[in-house]
């Protein structure tokens, strides 16, 4: 069931202002805790090592029915007994404009000042790779890789679904995308088991990410072409679009090789010319921001023409 733009625009508002804050997060454990606790509830009761591939398959497909069922089941009911003002309060949790934000300026800012020990630390909790060998560059690279990907996943993918399918439709989104970054995995202990949610993570991220793209090359006045070309060198069928637009509209390499648990991934190279630089990752926050607000816009216009 769709939702109107315009609830959708004040869940974004609220969250552009507040984040979650410390004084919220020491109170109440946010939402997609509660569903990490599900999912790993279901994997170490359903994943057992002694049951064979197909088996493990079919229960991981299990695991993905029952926590869609549980949260388009909450969202349902939130929106039922609760009314628009209960969709914004409870739907800005799942959107992450600020928290990204932040996140990143954690980075950028000892980045900046030439504190690398400091900013080692800060990407290392935003990225999954070895930062102890990383220099200022390979920060930088990481730190824009994160902010373009989760651009998608945080903002884009989260707000699409919320229109398209209102809380419930958030909501699912959202427990699916944490059962990707905890199950779907290819090593061999969630290879079968992790299946169904990568793939269905894949499959809801199909539109946003390339419209997380779009919005980068339309934000930083350019890119469309390495997009276009690069976009498929990725690892992921999705997470190209908006590294590739915005290596683009940078002008920078992303991508290539990085160290992940003491093994080194030769990742394909992504757009043309020189590494990254500090300085561009102050670049990627101001086409970042740009990119949000056109997306509001959309909302904007959107909300107008719903009202017709």
């Amino acid at each position: 069931m769709p939702t109107s733009p315009w609830i959708v625009l004040a869940a974004a508002g609220v969250e552009a202002v507040v984040g979650y804050p410390d004084a919220l997060h020491r109170r109440f454990q946010h939402p997609v805790v509660w569903i990490g606790a599900l999912i790993g509830h279901l994997e170490r009761m359903l994943n057992q090592a002694s049951f064979g591939e197909p088996l493990r398959r079919l229960l991981g497909v299990v695991t993905l029915l029952a926590i869609v069922a549980v949260s388009a089941g909450a969202g349902l009911l939130i929106t039922r007994f609760g009314g628009p003002w209960a969709v914004v309060a409870v739907g800005w949790l799942g959107l992450a404009q600020r928290n990204l934000w932040d996140h990143v300026q954690v980075v950028a800012k000892p980045l900046a000042a030439g504190d690398l020990d400091a900013a080692r630390a800060a990407v290392g909790m935003i990225v999954g790779r070895d930062v102890a060998r990383l220099d200022e560059s390979d920060i930088a690279t990481a730190a824009i890789e994160s902010l373009a990907e989760s651009f998608c996943d945080g903002v884009v993918a989260p707000l699409f679904w919320f229109v398209v399918g209102g809380l419930p439709g958030l909501f699912v989104y959202k427990a699916v995308n944490t059962a990707d970054s905890m199950i779907g995995h290819r090593e061999p202990r969630w290879r079968s088991f992790g299946w169904a949610s990568a793939r269905f993570d894949d499959l809801l991220n199909l539109i946003p990410a390339r419209l997380a793209g779009v919005l980068v090359a339309i934000a930083g006045l350019g890119g469309w072409r390495v997009m276009l070309r690069d976009a498929g060198k990725h690892a992921s069928p999705n997470a190209g679009w908006p590294e590739a637009a915005m290596a683009g509209a940078l002008g920078v390499r992303l991508g290539g090789a990085a160290w992940y648990d003491g093994t080194l991934s030769k990742r394909q190279v992504l757009g043309e010319g020189r590494a990254p630089e500090p300085t561009d990752l102050a670049r990627a926050q101001r086409v970042y921001l740009v990119a949000c607000a056109i997306l509001w816009l959309m909302l904007a216009a959107g909300g107008f023409v719903w009202l017709r």
